[in-house]
């Protein structure tokens, strides 16, 4: 299967962020803990290469928190300031405010030196669809200010969000690129809902999500699902899966399309446990 999203608003949305840049002092770019490489636009990289920039891990309460420190150390030995969040419950996101202080104090100092009195940070923030970011805002600006959803696409339009007098973010849409060089990074990112359901295989997903899973969480599937043992080829641990819920068509075969979603779901809310879907070692 092959995965490819790229709808007209996100073309708008690169013009748009490029526009808005000079208003810009620091760029908050929120990934997804559990895919951080997966999750991060290589457009981006392009568009706002010369600005400082805060990384947010995103969504580390459903991460394996070990492998969480490792993108840590991965990021910051690339030289940038780096949080792990999670922006459903808050938890991390009372040092964003500070970390972009940091991050603009040479320009708050250029400000001084002119005898300008600085005025809050302007940030812009950015990432791909289903990421967070409403979620993260509306935590900042504690009101429901930005629409959420859990599909992507929620967001269409950029706004601009007052956090206390220190911080103004900018909201964007959520940026896919127009093509993966690599389709493992449109599994990855299909397995932690980036990508709208209705342009999936389950099927395919669930699958390379098992795949995946029996060797790097064996433990935490055999658990899940009350497996005796864990079958070596992922095909016939979909179907053991798909047994043990009870997924089964009249005549006893696998209902695949069920078990597939089941799969999925529980792999997206972190029930079947907490799980990186990458790691550092693996680029």
């Amino acid at each position: 299967m092959t995965i490819q999203w790229f709808p007209g608003h996100m073309a708008k949305a690169r013009r748009e962020v490029t526009e808005k840049l000079g208003f810009i002092d620091v760029i908050i770019e929120l990934l997804d803990a559990r895919v951080p490489l997966a999750s991060r636009n290589p457009m981006i990289d392009e568009i706002v290469a010369h600005k400082p920039r805060l990384v947010l891990l995103n969504k580390a309460d459903l991460a394996d928190p070990a492998i969480t420190e490792r993108w840590k150390q991965y990021f910051e030995e690339k030289g940038a300031l780096v949080l792990a969040i999670n922006a459903q419950t808050g938890k991390g996101t009372e040092k964003i405010a500070a970390a972009c202080t940091k991050l603009a104090q040479p320009l708050i100092e250029k400000w001084r030196s002119k005898g300008m009195k600085p005025r809050a940070i302007r940030a812009m923030i950015l990432g791909i669809p289903n990421v967070g970011k409403s979620t993260l805002i509306n935590r900042l600006a504690q009101k429901r200010t930005a629409q959420v959803g859990d599909r992507p696409g929620v967001t269409k339009r950029q706004q601009w969000i007052k956090v206390g007098k220190e911080l103004e973010l900018l909201d964007t849409p959520g940026i896919l690129w127009p093509k993966f060089e690599d389709q493992i990074i449109g599994y990855r990112l299909a397995a932690t809902g980036a990508i709208k359901d209705e342009l999936l295989d389950f099927q395919d997903i669930a699958l390379f999500v098992l795949r995946y899973m029996k060797d790097a969480y064996p433990t935490l599937i055999q658990s899940r699902y009350k497996l005796d043992e864990i079958p070596e080829d992922g095909l016939a641990l979909f179907e053991e899966i798909g047994r043990k819920r009870g997924c089964l068509l009249p005549g006893g075969a696998v209902h695949y399309d069920k078990a597939a979603e089941i799969i999925l779901r529980e792999t997206r809310a972190g029930t079947i446990g907490r799980i990186s879907l990458e790691r550092p070692d693996q680029q």
